[in-house]
């Protein structure tokens, strides 16, 4: 049972006064609902007021949209609320998470890379400055997962680095940052994300480290983080055999479940055995990782059971909140337990004054959104963490514009289909004409290669058949690449987002998308994203990886190429993925 008069609570007399009287005059019904976080995106004051009033949920999450906006919308929300709402929002990698326009500091990675502690205390002091400027209380964040394996692909940005100190001593700075300007932190992903390769979105997920392995891993990091004062835990749809046996010895491989259905994680391992009091919150509720394991009718009921304090989104508002009735009405969900999960959940409020005002965010709070001085970070960040990981080619850096004024510009894309809708909705330059004119104002003459496939896309059949029977009857020759070129610089934007951050050629015989003639002429290969491009590359003999494509992480790559400024980034992870062949 929580425990409000300790941390993270601290709470006085009067604040459980407070929570005591709110639950005592709740309604059975308006406990369950508490327990949801709903997803809001209408600045329809009319809909909100309907929503607040029927659903009665304990808390919301938004999609970005402009700060004016997402501030009107919150405030409408709050105002409509019986009882004060927990805001939500995923301010990971800076205010951008807040909403459209706030600044992207740098996600955990780049942070990592700068070897820098401070920039994480930064990360977090501006992430939450501007999701309080738009009405927001809490952040899902900081990642707190650990990088041991280069395939995953869900934090291979969004983790601080592969080593338990790193991640531990970012994520107390992130929460120390983010509770000086005054909101709530969620780590995340209990019991922890980096040591499978697959993604809980679409499939189930594994964390096979055994208990000694987990608790110098993990385990360290999270009590680290708890007795900092840790508000709230997102559990994620990740399994822990060796923990569920550990607690539960008579189990079989069939009993396997996601940490979010089991009692032996969310309870035994986190509650009693790290110590955590502070609220649980599930990660996304449409996830296969959760959706595919059992009925929906039992999900819910077992997520609470396990320990799991709020449940994050409906999937159908009038069914979930049918099932949840239901446990309880069975006694599947005893009202001791939902009792406990209330209490948790007006025990932050309070910890956080919700109940002593009117949470109306007053416009002039924009002020703090994306201040001049939050970019002058950011900027600092960039300069700090691009990292040059491999030069086997000392003659080449730093380049001149006598010696290599004819570059041909290669761009990697992903394949990601929510990526490429993104980049077309962009109405900004993109990445690669911004990275052209960089090289251009320091007098280089720049080409940017059309790929095949681009080629391809409106050709008409007999000019389709024609590019194919030239691409498969002899391959480009290496005299005609060195007259027309002096240097190859490939900028890859893969990764990221979605399941996919493997670089993936359409063609490979002859097309120049693919550096094979990386020994026949300087090549440069450059990650604007995932840091384990190399894996993909090893013939490349000069890599970098810069870990985002923002405008002044693109200054400060030419800068550095240029000799401007030196490489001081430190890889937070292994770039050479454990092979030593990408070192030749």
């Amino acid at each position: 049972m929580v425990d409000l008069t300790k941390r993270p609570f601290y709470m006085c007399e009067k604040q459980i006064k407070w929570v005591e009287q709110t639950l005592s005059q709740m309604s059975e019904e308006e406990k369950i609902e508490q327990l949801f976080i709903d997803l809001i995106n209408t600045n329809d004051k009319n809909v909100i007021e309907n929503l607040c009033s029927t659903r009665r949920f304990g808390g919301t999450r938004y999609g970005n949209r402009p700060a004016k906006l997402i501030l009107e919308q919150n405030n409408y929300l709050q105002a409509a609320s019986k009882i004060p709402l927990l805001i939500a929002c995923n301010a990971e990698s800076g205010g951008n998470g807040a909403a459209v326009g706030g600044t992207e500091v740098g996600n955990g990675i780049k942070i990592g890379a700068t070897g820098d502690y401070h920039y994480a205390y930064q990360l977090g002091y501006i992430s939450g400055m501007e999701a309080k400027s738009v009405g927001c209380n809490i952040t899902f964040a900081p990642v707190v997962d650990i990088n041991m394996n280069f395939h995953n692909p869900i934090i291979s940005l969004r983790s601080f680095g592969s080593d338990k100190e790193l991640v531990a001593k970012c994520g107390i700075e992130y929460l120390k940052g983010a509770h000086n300007a005054g909101i709530a932190c969620t780590a995340k992903h209990f019991p922890g994300d980096g040591v499978d390769e697959r993604d809980q979105h679409l499939s189930y997920s594994v964390n096979s480290l055994s208990v000694k392995e987990w608790d110098k891993t993990f385990g360290y990091v999270y009590k680290s983080l708890i007795e900092e004062d840790l508000d709230a835990v997102m559990v994620g749809h990740i399994m822990l055999p060796s923990y569920q046996k550990y607690f539960n010895p008579n189990m079989s491989d069939s009993d396997w479940l996601p940490a979010t259905l089991s009692k032996e994680i969310v309870t035994n391992l986190l509650r009693d055995k790290l110590g955590f009091n502070g609220v649980v919150i599930t990660d996304a509720s449409h996830m296969v990782g959760l959706t595919g394991i059992m009925k929906r009718e039992d999900i819910i009921p077992t997520a609470i059971n396990a320990g799991c304090d709020m449940f994050l989104f409906y999937n159908d508002f009038e069914e979930d909140l049918a099932y949840a009735k239901k446990a309880v009405k069975n006694n599947f969900i005893s009202l001791q337990r939902l009792d406990d999960a209330v209490r948790r959940i007006l025990g932050l409020k309070a910890h956080l004054s919700l109940n002593e005002s009117d949470n109306q965010t007053k416009e002039d709070s924009l002020s703090n959104f994306s201040k001049p001085e939050y970019l002058e970070i950011a900027k600092e960040i960039s300069s700090k963490s691009i990292t040059l990981v491999k030069n086997n080619q000392p003659d080449v850096l730093p380049l001149s514009n006598q010696k290599y004024h004819k570059i041909l510009l290669v761009p990697q894309e992903s394949t990601n289909l929510l990526s490429k809708f993104t980049n077309s909705l962009s109405k900004d330059k993109s990445y690669i004409d911004l990275f052209k004119e960089l090289l251009e104002t320091d007098g280089f003459e720049v080409e940017v290669f059309e790929s095949l496939e681009r080629k391809l896309d409106g050709a008409s059949k007999d000019e389709l058949f024609k590019i194919m029977n030239n691409l498969y009857t002899q391959k480009t020759s290496i005299a005609s690449i060195k007259e027309k070129y002096d240097l190859i610089i490939h900028l890859a934007n893969v990764g990221g987002n979605g399941t996919v951050q493997r670089l993936n050629w359409a063609f490979t015989k002859g097309s120049l998308d693919v550096p094979w003639y990386s020994h026949e002429l300087p090549v440069i290969f450059i990650s604007l994203a995932c840091p384990f491009h190399l894996f993909d590359v090893p013939e490349v003999q000069t890599y970098i990886n810069a870990y985002d494509k923002q405008h002044h992480t693109l200054a400060a790559i030419v800068r550095k190429l240029t000799g401007k400024e030196e490489f001081t980034g430190i890889s937070p992870v292994d770039a050479f993925c454990g092979r030593n062949e990408l070192k030749l």
